[in-house]
């Protein structure tokens, strides 16, 4: 029987007809669904856990473990000192005690403090937990850095004139995070009557969530917590060294390393037990961190940076399960041991831990408190948000977004209400803006809002006697 072509040709075309309407169903299909999730390929997010899509992106390279790729530095609202000068009438005075978790707290209360009551601010020492361990401020810190930054916010001066004796002070005390109500109430009265104040900075709470009701000198809290204190050059450059050394550990991860707050004598002290209320734990042994980052993904060649300072044997199952787990003491330059690991003052110990768990690629703290709450902050100023929360999984394991700090996860850190990347979000974070019935002056230049301070009537600053 024979074959007519023109059926043939029909059965071809139809055949074709039908491959091209199914590639072309194939692919508007897939192309919808990627389009609704972009990135949906690379990784999961829990929804309720990170609210917010693009949080977190994670490395795409084999770096042994669930590394984030570095965020980016946020514009911050205090870059630029565009403050009105104001005229000193007096001085505060204070010190930087407990290690240098408080001091960022302690310095950001002191310069809203001198600002607000128009006062010059006295450059101050660092008191050790012992009687009589005193440092001067520029052996930790940089002097230059933190005067410039505080150019027309606040004056600053190394000392106080050779006249003017102790009697001359008063001590007040001041809460941390002091709101200006308080500081016009309790403090500046003082200030008028003795020109000479010595601000004694107490804790009630290590909370550092921010609020929803926002000041005018929110900018000023915001400069001085996170953009005046840098170490001076020689501790900065131990630092250094010791994170070049732990990312030339941390070959198999890419250059990257983990940092854990997590000290024995504190553990002992706390106990490490949950709440009975809640469940919840304020801290947690190096067994539970050790179980915690291998159930969340970090494989065995992960390195660890502990801010314990001496080896100690209860930190053996951490380096079971994680070998390249270090502390100051196998890391630190030996020609740096004698100054900063083997003297007694423990300050720059201290110093160290908070830079380093500052500048980790991420950041576990396995103790509840202000070390925590602080470096949180310092590290959301910087852009590095990947902050883990420990906690007893009770499967094989867990998605590490399940375990972000609120810090991170909520935005509810103080830190948060001093990133600023648009116009408009500034504005509505300082509603003094031709609000002269508030009694403030807002500038805002260069897309930068800053506070100008309380305007002084006549009568008030006559008050204050003349330095």
């Amino acid at each position: 029987m024979g074959v007519d072509l023109r059926q043939v040709v029909a059965g071809v075309l139809t055949l074709t007809m039908f491959v091209m309407l199914g590639n072309m169903i194939k692919r508007d299909h897939f192309d919808s669904v990627e389009g609704k999730f972009p990135g949906a390929r690379d990784v999961e997010f829990d929804s309720e856990k990170v609210s917010e899509r693009g949080l977190v992106t994670f490395s795409k390279k084999n770096t042994n473990g669930p590394w984030m790729e570095g965020g980016l530095e946020p514009k911050p609202c205090w870059k630029e000192s565009n403050f009105d000068e104001v005229e000193s009438k007096g001085f505060v005075t204070f010190s930087l005690t407990n290690g240098p978790e408080y001091h960022v707290s302690q310095i950001a209360d002191a310069v809203v403090v001198a600002r607000y009551i128009g006062a010059t601010l006295v450059l101050p020492d660092i008191r050790g937990s012992k009687p009589g361990d005193e440092r001067k401020f520029e052996e930790i810190y940089d002097v230059e850095k933190f005067v410039k930054s505080l150019v027309g916010v606040v004056k600053v001066v190394k000392g106080l004139p050779k006249d003017v004796s102790i009697r001359d002070f008063a001590v007040v005390k001041v809460p941390n995070r002091v709101s200006e109500d308080h500081i016009a109430e309790q403090i500046e009265p003082v200030f008028r009557t003795n020109r000479i104040i010595r601000l004694a900075t107490f804790f009630p709470s290590v909370n550092m969530r921010k609020t929803t009701k926002t000041s005018a000198s929110d900018s000023v809290a915001c400069l001085a917590m996170f953009g005046t204190l840098e170490l001076q050059p020689v501790v900065n450059e131990v630092v250094d060294s010791m994170i070049e050394r732990l990312r030339t550990l941390s070959r198999k991860s890419d250059g990257r390393f983990i940092a854990v707050d997590l000290r024995v004598e504190i553990l002992d002290d706390k106990g490490c037990r949950g709440s009975s209320a809640t469940g919840t734990k304020s801290c947690f042994s190096a067994q539970e961190i050790a179980i915690f980052l291998r159930k969340i993904g970090f494989g065995k060649d992960t390195t660890i940076y502990l801010t314990q300072p001496r080896w100690d044997e209860s930190l053996d199952v951490l380096k079971d399960i994680f070998p390249k787990t270090y502390t100051k003491e196998s890391i630190l330059p030996a020609d740096k041991k004698a100054k900063f690991l083997e003297s007694e003052d423990s300050e720059f110990e201290k110093v160290i831990d908070f830079y380093m768990c500052s500048q980790s690629d991420v950041f576990v703290p396995a103790i509840s408190g202000l070390f925590y709450a602080n470096v949180a902050g310092k590290r959301i100023a910087s852009g590095k948000t990947q902050i883990l929360v420990p906690a007893d999984i009770s499967g094989t394991s867990a998605s590490v977004t399940n375990h972000f700090s609120p810090y991170i996860s909520k935005k509810n850190h103080m830190a948060h209400s001093c990133k600023h990347f648009y116009l408009h979000f500034m504005s509505q974070f300082c509603n003094c803006l031709n609000d002269d019935e508030l009694g403030l002056d807002c500038k805002l230049r260069s897309s930068t809002l800053f506070y100008s301070g309380p305007r002084r009537d006549k009568e008030a600053a006559d008050n204050v006697h003349e330095s």
